[in-house]
């Protein structure tokens, strides 16, 4: 369905004019009526869904931005806000920024120029653009939203886990089974959502009291870094009997460098990785990891912002789903040789 916003950009004028040549075309020179009812029979902008445009001043669409669509940890999240979306009566328009602060500003400035009715960020970074069209409204609501990666510091709603609760309890089992020299591999800490499971994952080693022997490598959720890693890891004198990867595609990384060193999992390393990605399962052996709810952070973020668009007045809280610890093939008591 077109809209009024559409109509006025064909036309090559202001949603004021369109709405000034449909309600009080007297007022308006005839070329300028011309070109507009040209829009309106172009884009096939029918009388109600005019009416409904002018009352209402929405556009049926929401903006997703999304910080690598390559990864398959954002797949189901996507399906969950489409699925949502379409039920409010929404169109999705999904933006993939490639962690770019500039793309993300461009997908910001189409919220602010109302191009779009609500924006769902799904990185750490929120937009300039957004974080100006949320200052002029205060003290209402803008319609932005986050989904994953939770931070009070934004000031917005968002749709999340628990990460440093999830990441305390991967380590947890991972202690229970008898490793003590564990190796982790973060993603970028710059996002919150790393630091999260960072802080739960150390606080979990000094209540154990092996502090000093946990031992942190930085990867960017890429399998490429969760390889690398790997590789310094198990170089080291006395390499960790466990490795715990923030993401399920760095845990693939880890997995690839030790059948290439012919170290087996988990005879000689545990492995546990986080979010349970379609492929965690169907990996040889199958992967212990955190599940994350995805499709229904997705479909949370939805609600959050209708819940913004009906009445802006009304903050939503921050919503907190649970997480599963999935127990699969690839952890088991720590070998005494290692």
């Amino acid at each position: 369905m077109a809209t009024i916003y559409e109509v006025a950009k064909r036309a090559g004028v202001s949603t004021a004019t369109v709405s000034r040549v449909l309600s009080r075309p007297d007022v308006v020179a005839p070329s300028t009526r011309r070109r507009v009812m040209q829009a309106v029979e172009r884009l096939g902008f029918t009388p109600n869904a005019i009416s409904k445009s002018l009352r209402t001043l929405r556009t049926g669409k929401l903006i997703v931005t999304v910080p690598d669509i390559a990864n398959p940890f954002f797949s189901l999240i996507l399906k969950g806000i489409e699925d949502a979306a379409q039920r409010e009566g929404y169109n999705v328009l999904v933006g993939d920024t490639q962690h770019e602060e500039e793309r993300e500003e461009r997908y910001a400035e189409m919220l602010k120029r109302k191009e779009a009715d609500g924006l769902i960020f799904l990185g750490h970074r929120l937009p300039k653009e957004a974080a100006s069209l949320m200052k002029s409204v205060a003290p209402r609501c803008a319609p932005v939203v986050n989904g994953c990666e939770f931070s009070p510091r934004l000031g917005l709603p968002s749709v999340h886990i628990d990460n440093a609760k999830a990441s305390a309890e991967a380590m947890a089992h991972l202690y229970s089974l008898g490793h003590r020299r564990i190796g982790i591999v973060t993603g970028p800490l710059v996002s919150p959502l790393s630091r999260d499971r960072l802080e739960g994952a150390t606080s979990q080693a000094k209540k154990q009291g092996a502090e000093r022997d946990f031992v942190v490598m930085n990867g960017d959720f890429s399998i490429e870094s969760g390889a690398v890693a790997a590789s310094r890891l198990l170089a080291r004198r006395e390499p960790p009997t466990a490795i715990f990867c923030f993401n399920d595609e760095m845990a693939m990384g880890v997995y690839m460098t030790a059948h290439r060193e012919g170290i087996r999992i988990p005879a000689d390393l545990s492995v546990v990785g986080f979010d349970d990605i379609r492929y965690a399962a169907c990996m040889v052996p199958p992967l212990t990891t955190i599940a994350q709810p995805m499709r229904e952070i997705g479909e949370g973020t939805v609600r959050l912002l209708m819940q913004i668009l009906r009445d802006p007045a009304v903050a939503p809280e921050p919503v907190t789903l649970p997480h599963i610890l999935t127990i699969r093939s690839s952890t088991a008591p720590a070998a005494p040789h290692r």
